[in-house]
């Protein structure tokens, strides 16, 4: 290989910034192309994906050594950038279920839809410990304690089969184990990313607690599930125990990256930066480029910057300044991957299981999923389970609103309200299945009398990543027409029972008196009918908490283990029912 086509196998484009000119793909010689949150074809069918896949590895082909294109998608509850596709709980509800076999069925199913309609790699799952509530990205946790992330990281072998033997099968993708590390355990306040304030910030902290907190789930991510791909984040890490030490950004640290994840732990896929995460680093571009590429980035994720990053990066070594070395062992890791999939010899989709994309057998695991994952924190009176012969008013915006219930990631990258982007059953229309008699009123305006039973269901609206950070526009504090909705049923129906449809906890302690149950819904995807599956008794409550649930805001951040540890449900909390 050239240096030039070296180069080339290191870089990953948008598809938006080679869409209109795909012959840059050849020229190029572009490793990867990916597509961003949102980022979808037209129409954003399957057949769509997959043709427009095909034409992008077709240009591909079309250079010297036909090496062929790895193409990468944020698949982190589902392929949730298709239409159509299986919307699954976020993370932090499937670590509410404590079900790891349930969640390698889950990711072999996201695995078998994305791989279908194009796509080989998927940019999850996500095996961060999150110890703050007020990060945007909480929910996509498995939760705070390091012990229940390593287990539920039985995601990766869904993902991709018995390690790198399976990846060549139609239903397998590389997965990617984000984000090394310490995304979760920044410290608020600390992050300087325009209005962000704990996203991207940095990680305060000594050798022990790191190891044994944010290292810990990439020791297991590489040496028990042998994971192919690790995206760096775009935290920084500064250590209590080390005199004089400041803050960097982990796409520099060498240390990191190169001693400890390739060497101590033995990784031995590639590192993926995160998009433009170089750009975050101090100094010129030419700098960027080669401070990431010495700290051991071996792609990277250059969205709308990919002929510039060629040509710096040709440059940096043909002055010397990043070795050759490097070069040869980021490709080799690349191809390496590549030829564990099988492109060389199928570099085109395997259609085959097209017609699977959001079918009804998928859509069942993606409802046990939700039914697992509901936690019933309050059951006075044995509100729950609720039985279909009684007479339901349902009240609340979250209700019936698929977009929330989805939360961020879903079709676009933060998401949206309304029940328009993407198929699936309301919580409401769970309940409509299961009872005769419901009564829904989005501002429980309607009429309460003659109603048995209240439901309201209250939460949060979609976010992504540190849009999602509290004092960024959000608060876990809920809303002012929730805590109406909840007075109004609860005062005037005998039983009352609410619903939290949200990425993360939410501060109910004054209204937690007036409900009779209350049960954290998370945020379920597509399937609503499996909260309404636990709710009237189908299957039994048995989730368990994630993340401990705070009396107030201003107790974040709040763990398990902590020394004055008084919340108002701790981790690991959650009620059992009967069928």
């Amino acid at each position: 290989m050239t240096l030039a086509e070296k180069v080339g196998q290191m870089t990953q484009a948008e598809r938006g910034a080679v869409d209109a000119d795909q012959q840059q793909i050849t020229d190029l010689a572009l490793g990867s192309v990916l597509s961003g949150g949102g980022s979808t074809p037209t129409p954003n069918t399957p057949e769509a994906w997959a043709d427009m896949v095909d034409g992008y590895q077709s240009r591909a082909l079309a250079t010297r050594l036909h090496i062929p294109l790895l193409y990468g998608i944020d698949s982190v509850h589902g392929d949730n950038n298709l239409v159509g596709a299986t919307i699954f709980p976020h993370n932090v509800g499937l670590g509410a279920t404590r079900d790891p076999g349930l969640v390698a069925d889950v990711e072999h199913i996201t695995a078998t839809e994305t791989r279908a309609t194009g796509p080989q790699w998927v940019f999850a799952p996500c095996v961060c410990v999150t110890r703050d509530e007020r990060w945007g990205r909480t929910y996509e946790s498995f939760g705070e304690d390091p012990k229940l992330v390593q287990q539920m990281e039985t995601a990766i072998d869904g993902f991709q089969g018995d390690g790198s033997k399976d990846l060549d099968n139609r239903d397998r993708v590389l997965a990617t184990a984000k984000h090394y590390a310490g995304d979760g355990d920044t410290t608020y306040g600390t992050s300087t990313n325009g209005t962000y304030k704990i996203d991207q910030g940095v990680t305060i902290t000594d050798w022990q607690h790191f190891a044994q907190t944010d290292l810990a789930p990439y020791v297991t991510a590489v040496q028990q599930h042998d994971v192919g791909s690790i995206m760096p984040s775009y935290s920084s890490v500064q250590w209590t125990d080390r005199a004089g030490s400041t803050p960097v950004k982990m796409t520099a640290n060498k240390e990191l990256l190169t001693d400890v994840l390739k060497q101590k732990i033995g990784f031995d896929g590639f590192l993926i930066s995160d998009w433009e995460a170089i750009h975050q680093l101090p100094g010129d571009y030419a700098t960027q480029v080669r401070t990431a590429v010495n700290a051991g980035i071996d792609m990277f994720m250059e969205p709308n910057s990919a002929p510039q990053f060629e040509q710096t990066l040709l440059g940096e070594v043909q002055a010397g300044r990043v070795p050759m070395s490097r070069i040869n062992d980021a490709v080799s890791r690349i191809l390496k991957s590549k030829f564990e999939l099988g492109l060389f010899e199928h570099p085109y989709t395997d259609r085959t299981n097209i017609g699977t994309v959001g079918s009804a057998q998928h859509r069942a695991v993606a409802r046990q999923a939700v039914a697992e994952s509901q936690v019933l924190l309050k059951n006075s009176d044995k509100a729950l389970p609720l039985k279909p012969s009684q007479k339901i008013y349902v009240a609340g915006v979250n209700a019936n609103d698929l977009g929330n219930q989805a939360g961020g990631w879903t079709v676009t990258w933060q998401g949206q309200s309304g029940n328009t982007s993407f198929p699936g059953t309301t919580i409401l229309q769970g309940i409509q299945q299961a009872a005769k008699n419901v009564t829904y009123s989005a501002d429980a305006s309607a009429p309460t009398a003659g109603a048995d039973v209240g439901v309201v269901v209250i939460g949060e609206t979609p976010y992504a990543e540190g849009v999602g950070d509290v004092g960024n526009g959000h608060t876990l504090n809920i809303s002012a027409a929730d805590r109406a909705n909840i007075d109004k049923v609860c005062g005037a129906i005998k039983t009352c029972v609410v619903l939290d449809v949200a990425g993360r906890p939410q501060i109910v302690t004054d209204e937690l008196s007036k409900m009779d149950a209350f049960v954290m819904s998370w945020l379920p995807g597509s399937e609503g009918a499996g909260v309404a599956d636990v709710l009237f008794g189908t299957k039994p409550f048995t989730g368990k908490l994630s993340v401990t649930w705070p009396r107030s805001e201003d107790q974040e951040p709040i763990n398990v283990g902590d020394r004055n540890y008084q919340p108002l449900f701790p981790y690991g909390y959650g009620l059992t029912t009967h069928r």
